[in-house]
C-alpha cells in the first residue's frame, strides 16, 4: 500500500514545448502586421512621413545645368561585312563634343572617318549579331577616336542609324 501512495504524490510531468510553439507563432503574426500596417501608410510614421521629406527635398534642390556640349555629325558609312554572302552595313554617327573643341574635331573629320572605315570593315557578321554589338562598337569607336582628336575632346559617340542588309 505504501507503494500506490507514493506513485499517486509524484505530479505528472508536463512538457512546455506547447507554450512555445505558441509563443513563435504569436510573435511571427505580430511581427507580419505590424509591418503590414506600417508599410501601407497606416500608421502616421514611416512611408508617408519618408516620402514627403524626399519630395520637399527634391524641390529645394537646384536643377542641374546641362553640359556644354556640340554634337558633330559624321557622314553616313556603308561598308560590306565579312560574311559568305554579300552584306553591307549602314552606320551613321554624331559626335558629341565639349563645347571648346567643336571645331577642331570637325577639322579631323578625315582622320575620324578613316579609323570609323578601318574598324567596321574589320568587324565580323557574328559580332554583329550579338545583343551587346552596339555598346562594343561605341565604346571601340569613341577609344579610337579619342586617340586621333586628343583625349578629352570627344565625350561620346552617338549612333543615328545602324542597319545591316
Amino acid at each position: 500500500m505504501t507503494d500506490a501512495t507514493a506513485d499517486e504524490a509524484e505530479p505528472p510531468k508536463k512538457s512546455g514545448k506547447k507554450g512555445l510553439v505558441v509563443g513563435l507563432i504569436l510573435a511571427i503574426a505580430g511581427g507580419v502586421g505590424g509591418y503590414f500596417i506600417t508599410a501601407s501608410g497606416l500608421l502616421p510614421i514611416g512611408a508617408a512621413e519618408i516620402a514627403a521629406d524626399t519630395e520637399k527635398k527634391d524641390k529645394e534642390a537646384p536643377v542641374k545645368a546641362l553640359a556644354d556640349v556640340t554634337f558633330v555629325d559624321l557622314p553616313p558609312v556603308i561598308v560590306s561585312v565579312n560574311a559568305g554572302d554579300s552584306r553591307h552595313l549602314k552606320f551613321h554617327a554624331q559626335l558629341e563634343v565639349n563645347a571648346g573643341y567643336g571645331a577642331e574635331v570637325e577639322k579631323m573629320q578625315p582622320r575620324i572617318m578613316d579609323v570609323l572605315n578601318s574598324y567596321l570593315r574589320a568587324i565580323e557578321l557574328t559580332d554583329l549579331e550579338d545583343s551587346l554589338a552596339l555598346m562594343r562598337i561605341r565604346g571601340h569607336l569613341l577609344r579610337r577616336i579619342g586617340i586621333v582628336v586628343g583625349e578629352g575632346r570627344v565625350r561620346d559617340v552617338l549612333v543615328m542609324e545602324f542597319v545591316l542588309n
